[in-house]
C-alpha cells in the first residue's frame, strides 16, 4: 500500500500537470460514470494530500477523494509517454505530436485495463486504476473525512500533540498505534518499522510507556524520513554509515531499508538475524539486538 509520501507527491503532480486547467473526466470502465460526470469540463483548482487520501479540489466546490489502497495507481500520459509517478522517461524517446479534440482536449490512447478514472486537459492524461475508494464528496464531506484522520507529519497544520494524546495514555503497542490512521494519518507498514528501529525502540512497548522525549524524536524522525520520501520518490531509511558503500547515489534498493522486507538477515547495526511476526494482519520487522 503506498505511504504517504507518495499522496504527496500525486498531489504536487496534480497541481503541476492539471492545476488551474478544464478537465474532461470520464469512467471508462464504467463504475465512476455518475461521479465522472460531475467533474467533466471543470477546473481542478487544488490538490492537496491528508495521510493516504488524495483530495482534488474543483471549482463546483467538489472534490474527487480518492484512496489508493493496496493495489490502487495512477498513471500519467503526455507527449513524452505514459508512466508511473516517478517512473523515468524513456531514453532516447522523442517526444510526440499529441491529437487534440475540437475542445483543445488531448486524445489519449484507448484505456488498458480497469481504468476508474480518467481526467484529460490540454496537454496530458492520468488514469486511475484498482482504487479502494474514489468517489466525489462535497467541502463537509472532506472535513468529516479529515476530522477522522489523525495528523498527517507533511501538513502544515499537523498537531503532533493530538496523536501523543492518543499515544501517551494508550496500553496498546506502539506497533499498533503507528498503523492507526486516526492517530497518525500516512504512516504505513515501512515506516512504521523502520522508525521505530532507528528510534531503538521495542515495537512491543506499550505506548503510556514511551517518554515525551523519546516521542518528541519519532515524531521529528518519522516527519523527516516522509519529506525525503517526497523528495527521493522512494523511501530511504538508512543512515550513510550503515550502508555497504555510504557514498553511492541514488542509494541502491537493497541498501534502503533496516529491516523491513529482510526477515533473517543480519541487522546492519549489531548483525543480530532481523525477526518478524503478524500482527494485526500485517508483518512487523524488528531488530531483537538493537530494538531490545
Amino acid at each position: 500500500m503506498p505511504e504517504g509520501h507518495t499522496l504527496h507527491r500525486l498531489a504536487a503532480h496534480f497541481d503541476k500537470t492539471f492545476g488551474g486547467t478544464a478537465v474532461r473526466a470520464s469512467s471508462p470502465q464504467g463504475r465512476f460514470a455518475g461521479g465522472a460526470a460531475r467533474l467533466d469540463g471543470r477546473v481542478l483548482t487544488e490538490s492537496e494530500a491528508h495521510g493516504k487520501h488524495l483530495f482534488l479540489g474543483f471549482d463546483s466546490g467538489e472534490w474527487l477523494r480518492v484512496h489508493l489502497g493496496l493495489y490502487g495507481a495512477w498513471t500519467f500520459g503526455d507527449a513524452d509517454g505514459e508512466r508511473h509517478l516517478g517512473a523515468p522517461r524513456s531514453e532516447g524517446a522523442g517526444r510526440a505530436d499529441l491529437e487534440h479534440d475540437p475542445d483543445g482536449f488531448v486524445v489519449p490512447p484507448e484505456p488498458v485495463g480497469a481504468v476508474r478514472v480518467r481526467l484529460v486537459n490540454s496537454s496530458g492524461w492520468a488514469d486511475l486504476r484498482g482504487a479502494s475508494a474514489c468517489e466525489v464528496i462535497t467541502a463537509d464531506d472532506k472535513r468529516a473525512v479529515q476530522d477522522r484522520l489523525g495528523p498527517d507529519p507533511l501538513r502544515p497544520d499537523a498537531d503532533p500533540e493530538r496523536a501523543w494524546h492518543t499515544v501517551s495514555r494508550s496500553r496498546s503497542s506502539l506497533a499498533v498505534l503507528l498503523m492507526r490512521q486516526d492517530v497518525i494519518a500516512g504512516i504505513g507498514n515501512i515506516y512504521r518499522a523502520e522508525s521505530l528501529f532507528r528510534a531503538g525502540l521495542d515495537p512491543r512497548t506499550p505506548g503510556r510507556e514511551l517518554t515525551r522525549e523519546r516521542w518528541d524524536a519519532l515524531w521529528a524522525d518519522l516527519t523527516g524520513l516522509l519529506r525525503d520520501g517526497v523528495r527521493d520518490g522512494y523511501i530511504i531509511t538508512t543512515r550513510p554509515q550503515d550502508r555497504p558503500d555510504p557514498e553511492a547515489y541514488p542509494v541502491p534498493r537493497p541498501d534502503t531499508l533496516y529491516v523491513c522486507y529482510r526477515t533473517g538477515e543480519p541487522c546492519r547495526v549489531c548483525a543480530s538475524p532481523v525477526a518478524a511476526a503478524e500482527l494485526s494482519g500485517r508483518t512487523l520487522y524488528w531488530c531483537p539486538g538493537c530494538q531490545a
